[in-house]
């Protein structure tokens, strides 16, 4: 595995200012692909899609064309926030019965080929610049075919990443040997060329989405799949596309944050940051044992909802008006014990009527696009269409078992989604932020987290994702990261929550975000990039 420095840091980053568009990302050269399609004219829009897709070039470690994608979009003339649903669906053989009588009912292996959802990202980024771009996709998608078939500099951490994911998947996957160096993975600073992906890219720049799902690229991923013993079909990428949906939101401490709905967890973050505003947060350390116990049991509780009721809408809608109402909220809070933590959180009962990449964009105009795309577990399943250097996602690994459960898997069924984008605009509709933090289910954990350090405390965006984090794990432990002291775990502790200090390399469990912060009065941007990934903000002036 390549050795890198340790995570050790106190970040000493500025944050990144400027009034001419700015594009924050996890890779330099896909915030350099972004800012150059500003350049050319591009929306936020556009730019954010060429970025996604430099993204696919230089860390496909976390994302790809072989994945999904979710989108906000901020609309300055309008000043209305629009929702882009850009995951893929379950295949139409897929079924309950059939994984039973294979003998996986008890639990899909997290890199088998039955966790291959229809990828919905080409379709995604092709719908985005279709509605709110300026520029062709192909003028969009220019700068990341330039970085597949010319080749480009490894960073240090996805250096890191993308060795751990050769162990786990591509050594062992279909195809996967097409995302390596004669087997191994690439070394930082080392130079990594993909003309597979490169020849994928130009399919999609000339042919549009329909390139992608209708030819020679869905018949490749189809024959990869059936090779490695899975069922999604050409028939099943055909039949794909992409949806518009009507963003949810609250509202906390003036500003109203947005997220996409279900089938993507944003509503956990809601939930959570519902229930907080009860509180008097801001007369509290942020970092101090009694604020961290209010954020980790609202966030306890934030889970067992969306847990409970988070699916594809089409299949299972969650009771969303009741969920997020102030009512419901009440009655939530009213469980949160000051000194204790709760032995046991479970999902309420409201009434009716009661391994990812982040990126921002903010241009010039003042549009915004806040997105998000993902292979799920790093490399998803690893499995690689022979000769098109992307590998097919695993989110189908988070469909429930359980026939009673909401979130069951169904033929045609969109599975519960980690990933999502968060955007937030102020009483009078203009915009306060473009905002988001990469990772599992560490993502709501850091929407609400962020936002807190920016309207609790006063923050600036470097300020907020530079502040230590929490992030409660699958078993319950409460993960805490260092520069969190010791005093304050011991508290926690002692109030029954089972604390983990993290430190080093194992600090990418905190999630990697990226914040673009607008000043209505003067205009001027103001952006930050996570220092736990290898990226940055630049503005053009």
């Amino acid at each position: 595995m390549n050795q890198i420095p340790e995570l050790k840091f106190q970040s000493r980053r500025s944050p990144v200012i400027g009034r001419g568009g700015m594009v924050a990302t996890s890779q330099p050269l896909a915030t350099a692909a972004g800012l150059r399609v500003l350049q050319a004219g591009g929306t936020a829009a556009d730019a954010a899609v060429a970025a996604a897709a430099a993204l696919n070039v230089t860390e496909p470690t976390s994302t790809g064309i072989g994945g999904d994608c979710f989108a906000l979009y901020y609309e300055v003339a309008t000043r209305q926030v629009y929702a882009l649903n850009g995951s893929g669906r379950a295949p139409a053989a897929l079924t309950l019965e059939r994984i039973r009588r294979e003998g996986l009912g008890d639990g899909l292996p997290p890199f088998h080929p039955y966790t291959i959802t229809v990828p919905g990202a080409a379709a995604g980024w092709h719908d985005l610049v279709e509605r709110f771009g300026r520029l062709s996709l192909a003028e969009v998608l220019l700068p990341a075919i330039d970085l597949a078939e010319r080749g480009f500099p490894v960073a240090p951490l996805t250096a890191h990443s993308w060795a751990r994911g050769v162990e786990a998947q591509l050594s062992k996957a279909l195809n996967g040997r097409e995302l390596t160096i004669d087997g191994r993975a690439p070394r930082a600073g080392e130079i990594f060329t993909n003309p597979g992906l490169g020849r994928a890219l130009r399919i999609l720049a000339e042919r549009g989405k329909q390139g992608y799902y209708q030819g020679e690229i869905a018949g490749a991923i189809a024959d990869v799949v059936a090779k490695a013993g899975g069922c999604l079909t050409v028939d099943d990428l055909a039949r794909h596309e992409s949806t518009w949906v009507e963003p949810i939101s609250v509202e906390y401490r003036g500003v109203r944050i947005w997220e996409c709905p279900p089938n993507g967890q944003g509503l956990a973050a809601l939930l959570a940051l519902n229930i907080l505003r009860g509180f008097d947060l801001a007369e509290m350390q942020p970092l101090s044992a009694r604020r961290l116990h209010l954020e980790i049991e609202a966030m306890r509780l934030a889970f067992a909802d969306a847990f409970r009721y988070v699916a594809d809408p089409d299949f299972s809608p969650a009771p969303l008006d009741a969920l997020l109402g102030e009512d419901y909220a009440q009655v939530r809070r009213r469980l949160i014990r000051p000194d204790r933590a709760l032995p046991r959180v479970e999902h309420g009962q409201p009434i009716a009527g009661s391994d990812t990449v982040y990126l921002s964009v903010v241009d010039g105009e003042g549009n915004a696009c806040s997105f998000i795309n993902s292979n799920y577990m790093g490399f998803g399943t690893g499995i690689v269409p022979r000769g098109f250097g992307f590998t097919l996602q695993n989110r189908g690994h988070n469909f429930s078992l359980d026939p009673e459960h909401p979130n069951a898997l169904q033929p045609g069924k969109r599975p519960y989604h980690t990933i999502i984008p968060a955007m937030a605009t102020r009483p009078d509709g203009s915009l306060y932020a473009s905002f988001g933090v990469m990772g599992g289910f560490m993502q709501p954990q850091g929407h609400m987290q962020v936002a807190l350090a920016m309207l609790e405390d006063g923050l600036d965006p470097q300020q907020a994702l530079d502040l230590p984090r929490f992030c409660i794990e699958a078993d319950g432990r409460v993960a805490l990261e260092e520069g969190i002291d010791f005093a304050t775990a011991a508290e926690l502790a002692r109030m029954g929550h089972t604390v983990q200090p993290v430190t080093g390399l194992a600090r990418g469990l905190f999630g990697r975000g990226q914040i673009i912060r607008h000043d209505p009065d003067s205009g001027v941007l103001w952006g930050g990039s996570d220092p736990r990934a290898d990226g940055c903000a630049m503005c053009l002036e």
